[in-house]
């Protein structure tokens, strides 16, 4: 029997598709980072006509409507606090049997994971990176209805769910210490909706942990329901999920999912999504917190990026593809740190994009994720590209830093780095002023491609430990309006080497390593005044504004080990 659960909610009423602008201005030197911002749109791809007015795609994965409110009030049951030890004889987390901590300085979008609000006038149509269609229904529910809810203390085995409603979740967590090993969990629905109440709320997921903690362990979970994620976790709700294989058909289905401030700890699990806006990993508005061991996870619809990050989320030791969508967007003031992962996106090319990416990190002002620094990190693994260039960054602050990954790059591969402003076709930030304010730190790393940048933004690139590039580094004004006061810094240390592969420009060159062309020939190197730093052999020049032949590296990104983020698993034998 369906038994519908009432939750106190604070009501919030979005405007699926506003049509006027504004402009925000984050704290950058050179550039007014702002935004125009879009309801829209929650991954990197616009929808099929055929679903296009009724599911938010993403933007490249959670950008959608919404009017940025706090999230509502968790349903009665569960009282917001540290979560109740697990029953005895299913093993600890930590000692004392409480769930682990997290690691310092991690969380959703800020302290009280509490989502800012949307800027004043936001709200026409825009979309991520790839496309998107306005974001789908209201950014708040008055209840949840599920087929099973479990409000205390639980622990189930071999249970078959199967749910079949509208907008219904099949299994509701919302309070106490649930256990569920060795089930299956269907959720199938021809007239779900999905859009925001799904991504924001995780209304009509399969499993939806609202409140309390959840064990879940070898399940298997099948949605085929608009809205229909697999594992969701939202707000006070701590899930741990290991050895469990999760398949979603639908849009806006994401495999796991994290809102709100919901925490979800997963040990090798699989995922694979086929519908549009539905990362495997996902995440979305009010952030949390995700750590993902080992595992395989695979999204396949348009829009569907492997990761969508407006969390703080940490993956260690997993295979990560995207078919059809760029591997990863992060948006705003997020972190999402790899370690030994295997990473592939094939992003399709689209004529509303200026260009295309595998990995973006940028800012939408939809209300999502809160302005800041978005960063990057990658320690270890490959990262493929199948079309356009590696990394692009625009209308945002964000850091990069690389070690000892592998590339596979684009058969064109256009660039390697691009950090400059937009057209502002998806409404991201007004164009002349949307830039980006980054700093890349290449680690032990061999790259290949250009480093794109304009003088609405501001680069900063650190090169160490045995690093070398093959490429130019390229001032492009395309998206750059009139023109700004950003500047382009190149640091080289004494165990690292440019190959320079046409004439560059650069505001800064600090150089303590190698800068030769292909064929080794020295590369001359001269002043805007006309100053000849270093007179070399190659038919390339390097342009500068200032040289030096010492370098400090003081403002490098340095990584933490996955031991800083790793938690315990607590169905390991």
């Amino acid at each position: 029997m369906r038994k519908r659960i009432m939750c106190a909610l604070l009501s919030a009423a979005v405007a699926a598709a506003m049509l006027s602008l504004t402009a925000c201005s984050s704290k950058s030197d050179s550039s007014d980072i702002s935004s125009a911002s879009e309801t829209a749109a929650e991954d990197s791809t616009e929808e099929t006509s055929e679903e296009a007015n009724e599911a938010d795609s993403e933007k490249p994965d959670g950008e959608a409507g919404g009017n940025g409110e706090q999230p509502p009030e968790m349903p009665e049951g569960g009282d917001g606090e540290t979560p109740p030890e697990k029953p005895d004889g299913d093993g600890d987390m930590a000692e004392g049997g409480e769930a682990p901590e997290k690691p310092d300085g991690e969380g959703g979008m800020n302290d009280g994971g509490t989502p800012p609000d949307k800027p004043d006038g936001e709200g026409g149509e825009g979309g991520g990176p790839g496309g998107g269609q306005p974001g789908g229904q209201s950014s708040g529910v008055e209840s949840y209805t599920a087929v099973t809810e479990y409000s205390e203390d639980t622990e189930v085995s071999g249970e078959a769910y199967e749910s079949t409603g509208s907008d219904e979740n099949a299994v509701l967590i919302s309070g106490g210490t649930v256990s569920i090993s060795d089930s299956t969990v269907t959720r199938t629905s021809e007239d779900s909706t999905g859009g925001d109440s799904s991504s924001f709320y995780g209304v009509g997921a399969a499993i939806l942990a609202a409140d309390g903690t959840a064990y879940l362990d070898g399940l298997t979970v099948d949605t085929d329901s608009k809205g229909g994620a697999g594992i969701f976790s939202y707000a006070d709700a701590i899930v741990y999920v290991a050895n469990s294989t999760i398949s979603t058909n639908k849009s806006t289905s994401g495999g796991i999912h994290a809102a709100g401030g919901g925490t979800l700890y997963a040990w090798d699990t699989t995922a694979e999504t086929n519908g549009e806006s539905s990362a495997a990993i996902r995440s979305d508005r009010g952030g949390g917190t995700m750590v993902v061991d080992g595992g395989t996870y695979t999204s396949n619809g348009t829009g569907s990026p492997a990761v969508y990050c407006t969390a703080d989320i940490t993956v260690s030791g997993a295979e990560l593809t995207a078919t059809n969508s760029e591997a990863v967007c992060i948006e705003g003031l997020n972190t999402l740190r790899l370690y030994d992962c295997d990473l592939t996106g094939n992003m399709p090319t689209n004529e509303q994009n200026d260009i295309d990416w595998n990995i973006i990190v940028y800012q939408s002002m939809s209300g999502d994720s809160e302005v800041g620094n978005g960063t990057f990190q990658m320690t270890g693994g490959s990262l493929t590209a199948q079309n356009g260039g590696m990394f692009y960054t625009t209308n945002t602050e964000c850091t990069f830093y690389l070690s000892q990954v592998e590339f596979n790059y684009s058969e064109d591969n256009p660039f390697f780095l691009q950090c400059t402003g937009n057209s502002n076709a998806r409404g991201w930030g007004n164009s002349g002023s949307n830039g980006s304010d980054c700093t890349f730190t290449a680690d032990t790393l061999s790259m290949i491609g250009d480093v794109v940048y304009d003088s609405i933004s501001n680069l900063t690139f650190y090169m160490e430990n045995d690093s070398m590039l093959t490429g130019a580094f390229r001032d492009d004004e395309t998206w750059a309006g009139e023109g700004g006061d950003g500047a382009a810094s190149l640091y080289i240390d004494s165990s690292s080497v440019w190959y320079v592969t046409a004439d560059s420009t650069l505001t800064n060159l600090y150089n303590e390593g190698t800068i030769t062309d292909e064929d080794g020939n020295t590369v001359t190197i001269v002043g805007t005044d006309g100053t000849v730093y270093v007179e070399g052999t190659s038919s390339y020049t390097v342009t500068v504004q200032s040289y030096s032949d010492s370098a400090d590296f003081s403002g490098a990104y340095t990584a933490a080990d996955y031991s800083e983020y790793a938690v315990e698993n607590p169905f390991a034998d």
